[in-house]
């Protein structure tokens, strides 16, 4: 399992970048600036994430049972939702949208959790 956290984080991380670079470039002209903010903040929160998939990778090869496992599939439910739902206002401007946001943000705080209590062991 640590190494398919390992994958995902890296991958996510890839993905991360890239958009931030498809946002700063190819975005600025067609995006109003409040949308833009809004694509920024799905990149910086996935690419965050995406280092915590590196961190859940880390601590299942220390303690390969327990709660790390959970924070590792909350991370990547969290980016999905987090993230992607703010991917999506941005460039759709849908404003319904912005109500998925807050169960990823619920998402990364239970993963975060686990990963804490993580070193304690299972």
């Amino acid at each position: 399992m640590d190494r398919l956290f390992f994958s995902l984080g890296a991958w996510s991380a890839l993905l991360s970048v890239a958009a931030g670079a498809f946002g700063a470039h190819a975005l600025r002209s067609r995006l109003s600036p409040e949308h833009l903010t809004v694509f920024e903040t799905a990149a910086r929160y996935q690419t965050y994430h995406a280092l915590g998939l590196l961190a859940v990778a880390w601590a299942l090869s220390r303690w390969p049972a327990g709660p790390a496992q959970w924070a590792g599939w909350l991370f990547v439910v969290g980016t999905v939702l987090f993230s992607g739902s703010l991917y999506a206002l941005a460039l759709t401007g849908e404003r319904w949208l912005g109500a998925i946001t807050p169960l990823g943000g619920v998402a990364f705080l239970l993963g975060w959790l686990c990963l804490a209590f993580s070193a304690r062991g299972s």
